[in-house]
């Protein structure tokens, strides 16, 4: 039985070949969440120069006396290394989850811990990934799950680390709903393009609105509103409702004890938890088991 055999007709075969794949993105995700918000600021620093001197953006900016220059950044270059000592990575300690574990968690050069993160990151990436295998099956629902899931893991890591949702990364996604939609892969297209359209609209008015309510500036960018009309644009309409109400659940669940424990500790203001994560989650969980969600969601708004 040839491999492509082997993956259309084995779940089995297929969810081990998807995990091993998931595992292996997991580690590129780590790469694109260190390193894709150090090449915006790059890129913005670059136009702002542009701007203001007339310097061409293709010229790298001038080094400091005794500073080295500033060395290329793309999400393949430089090769991996160790932050600390730069000794370049080998492959072997490269390998997800595996190449942490021989190394104990530390770097083979310097000895510096490596942070657990890592392998965390590519074993979450890798059960993700074999879920949506062994419950979306070989169909094409398959890639594009595998699609939603690798950027909402990126997305939440880099939201964490820095705030930001980048463009780069939600515009796509909303791109992608709108374009299975044409297939009928979630949604129809009206279906499709309302959403998306209620996405971004409905939750930039409801942060306005509560911003007034509350009379203070509601900190919500507007990469959560670009990410939430993706959700509109995959699940469609009637899907936006459930998974924000699933976010806000998450985030009060992370976001209160958070508030009281700096409260204790004596930080009279409130400490800013991103919602990214949160809304990530409820899309993920409306990608997975959307059929149930909106069944139960409907089933306790006509109760009421």
């Amino acid at each position: 039985m040839s491999l492509l055999d082997g993956l259309a007709h084995s779940p089995e075969y297929l969810t081990w070949a998807v995990l091993v794949l998931g595992l292996c993105v997991g580690s590129f995700l780590n790469v694109v969440a260190w390193r894709l918000p150090q090449m915006m600021d790059r890129s913005d620093r670059d136009y702002c120069r542009t701007l203001l001197e007339g310097t061409p953006s293709a010229t790298p900016p001038p080094a400091a006396p005794g500073a080295r220059p500033e060395q290329r950044l793309t999400l393949s270059t430089p090769a991996s290394h160790c932050p600390a000592c730069k000794a370049p990575i080998k492959p072997w300690h490269n390998l997800p989850v595996f190449g942490w574990l021989a190394l104990r968690g530390q770097c083979a050069a310097c000895g510096i811990a490596i942070s657990p993160r890592y392998p965390l990151v590519e074993a979450a990436t890798g059960l993700l990934s074999a879920y949506c295998a062994w419950h979306f099956g070989w169909s094409v629902l398959l890639p594009s799950a595998l699609a939603m899931t690798w950027a909402l893991v990126a997305l939440s890591l880099i939201d964490y680390d820095q705030q930001l949702l980048p463009d780069s990364i939600t515009l796509p996604l909303l791109w992608l709903g709108l374009l299975l939609s044409l297939g009928h892969v979630f949604v129809d297209p009206k279906a499709s393009i309302l959403g998306a359209a209620a996405g971004y609209t409905g939750l930039r008015g409801f942060s306005a609105l509560y911003g007034w309510i509350r009379k203070k500036e509601v900190v919500m960018g507007h990469g959560d509103f670009k990410l939430f009309a993706a959700f509109g644009a995959w699940f469609g309409l009637q899907a936006l409702l459930p998974v924000l109400v699933l976010s806000a659940l998450a985030g009060s669940v992370v976001g209160i004890p958070v508030q009281l424990i700096a409260r204790t500790r004596g930080n009279k203001g409130d400490v800013f938890v991103p919602f990214g994560p949160f809304l990530a989650l409820a899309g993920w969980l409306m990608l997975a088991w959307g059929d149930t969600l909106l069944g139960t969601w409907f089933h306790l708004t006509a109760a009421r």
